[in-house]
């Protein structure tokens, strides 16, 4: 899978763009402020249908313009299929091979990325909601259907904690529609988490191999699931959802009291221990360097388990951030398969062959130059 072609109009910085690209390794170079991460968001925004960076689309749009648009031709399944992401102040549109999608759900995953930029080095010391994200973006790549089950979950506790609030205030005194909202609520839960177990489980497969790669065998990585509920990765989605009514039926009360959702996969996180201990408390910046990487490139292989084709690596000023052991490890490993885009200030310190037979493009405000 790579993309052959990308044009961007209104588009941050970016007047009007169109640019081809190798099907290895490109690589973008430039001052900051010139237009390199918006480049590579566009990306992101074309596979996902939203940016990494803000949660706001009118951000995305070029000032003063009424529309942003992103448009790629991806080479997927021996043919090239065109993908179009509009964005505008009556929302957003997508379409894929020139068919609009109706929800963005049967959308995403028409181009399966993974992106490595310096704040995912936060991945592992950073808030359980970076690592929730991480895993709904990566296994609403592959599963579609899960973000249908999220997207509704998020819906209706939305709905639960307003009126949480209101039972809370003495608003309201009846709870017949907690009861209600509780059932809904517990039916997207239950699937959610089944997919995230088997998603860890084969994330897991994955990242322990790389992770004793890269720290050449002295690292035993684990990764753990902490729920906020007493469940196991050997449940099914009918035994985690009788949990489930259990636990809501035994703090009904206290979630009245609190006027919030006590429990649930919003609740959740992810827990690394490397040689068994946790390495987002104790391990050290290295420690916490190697598992974020060793995350990425496990994503990668499990990507391409899934759908068949590797998926499109997006390195935003990440080379710089990693020593020179965890660098080659990292171009090694994609080298050759991988259709990859990075983005740096200079390639003066970047030494390896991938680099050398890479595309090399430069930018300067907003505007793209191929040098070879």
């Amino acid at each position: 899978m790579y993309i052959e072609e990308l044009t961007l109009t209104n588009y941050r910085n970016y007047n009007k763009l169109t640019v081809s690209f190798d099907q290895k390794i490109n690589v973008i170079i430039g001052e900051n402020a010139q237009g390199k991460t918006n480049l590579m968001e566009s990306v992101y925004v074309l596979a996902f249908t939203k940016s990494h960076r803000t949660p706001r689309d009118k951000e995305l749009i070029k000032w003063d313009a009424e529309y942003g648009k992103i448009e790629g031709r991806v080479f997927k399944r021996n043919q090239s299929i065109p993908l179009e992401v509009v964005l505008s102040n009556k929302g957003k549109k997508v379409k894929f091979n020139h068919i609009e999608q109706k929800r963005l759900s049967e959308y995403v995953g028409s181009m399966n990325i993974v992106m490595f930029a310096p704040e995912d080095l936060n991945l592992v010391k950073g808030s359980p909601q970076e690592r929730r994200k991480f895993i709904d973006m990566e296994i609403g790549q592959t599963q579609p259907v899960y973000i249908h089950h999220l997207t509704q979950y998020q819906r209706i506790l939305k709905e639960r904690n307003a009126l949480l609030k209101d039972l809370q205030r003495q608003f309201i005194t009846d709870s017949t529609m907690l009861h209600v909202y509780t059932e809904q609520l517990i039916e997207h839960a239950s699937i959610i988490l089944e997919r995230r177990f088997l998603f860890l489980n084969k994330l897991r497969k994955w990242a322990n191999p790389i992770h004793e790669g890269i720290s050449q065998g002295k690292e035993l990585l684990n990764i753990d699931y902490n729920a906020s509920v007493n469940v196991s990765e050997a449940m099914n989605s009918e035994k985690i959802r009788m949990v489930y009514e259990q636990h809501f039926k035994n703090i009904e009360n206290k979630e009245i009291d609190r006027g919030t959702t006590l429990i649930g996969p919003h609740r959740d996180d992810l827990v690394f221990t490397v040689n068994d201990k946790n390495v987002q408390t104790y391990g050290s910046q290295g420690q916490q360097r190697t598992t974020a990487l060793s995350l990425k490139l496990a994503e990668i292989e499990l990507i391409y388990e899934e759908v068949g084709e590797y998926p499109i690596l997006l390195l935003d000023d990440v080379l710089s951030e990693l020593d020179d052991h965890r660098q080659s490890h990292l171009l090694n490993t994609i080298q050759g398969k991988v259709q990859t885009f990075v983005t740096t200030t200079s390639i003066d310190g970047i030494a390896h062959d991938t680099i050398s037979q890479a595309e090399i493009f430069t930018i300067h405000d907003g505007q793209l130059v191929e040098e070879r």
